[in-house]
């Protein structure tokens, strides 16, 4: 796990005011993920920022992103850099 890279992806979703932002290190349970940084915002619009964000400080550190869900309804967006998984949720969503 880089964790400057996960540092940097929890700044970028702090940057734009994400809410209870963890970063879980999932290794020992998937040998796919090393770690998931979850996180939520208050709207629609706000998940969005906090997604769009998050996806240009990721690619500025060099990750490739391998797919992308949720970015029509912004209720739960998930993005896929492969080693690291990114999830912004609405908060309605996440409780």
């Amino acid at each position: 796990m880089d964790i400057p890279i996960i540092q940097r992806i929890v700044q970028a979703a702090s940057d734009k005011k994400a809410l209870d932002i963890v970063a879980l290190d999932v290794h020992v349970l998937t040998p796919h993920v090393d770690c998931f940084v979850i996180c939520h915002g208050n709207s629609e619009p706000h998940v969005q920022s906090i997604a769009q964000e998050v996806r240009k400080a990721a690619t500025e550190q060099g990750l490739r992103i391998k797919g992308v869900e949720g970015t029509t309804t912004a209720r739960w967006v998930l993005l896929d850099f492969g080693d690291v998984v990114v999830h912004v949720f609405h908060r309605e969503e996440r409780e």
